[in-house]
């Protein structure tokens, strides 16, 4: 069998728990930081754990990080 490709977007933007979760970066700060409130970008720094329908997604993307 052919090994299986991981989606190199996908690596780049998520890492994966001990326990098999899905880290990612907050969304929304890559640019217009002026007209969001002091409020979104304090809660959104650091990186923050993925749904559960999010998170199945990307485990298709990375069948490896299991």
């Amino acid at each position: 069998m052919p090994k299986m490709k991981t989606k190199a977007s996908a690596k780049k933007r998520f890492r994966m728990t001990a326990s098999g979760k899905v880290k990612a970066g907050a969304a929304g700060k890559r640019h217009g930081m002026i007209k969001r409130s002091n409020d979104f970008l304090r809660n959104a720094r650091g990186s923050m754990i993925l749904s559960d329908a999010d998170a199945k997604i990307v485990k298709v993307y990375m069948p490896y990080n299991r």
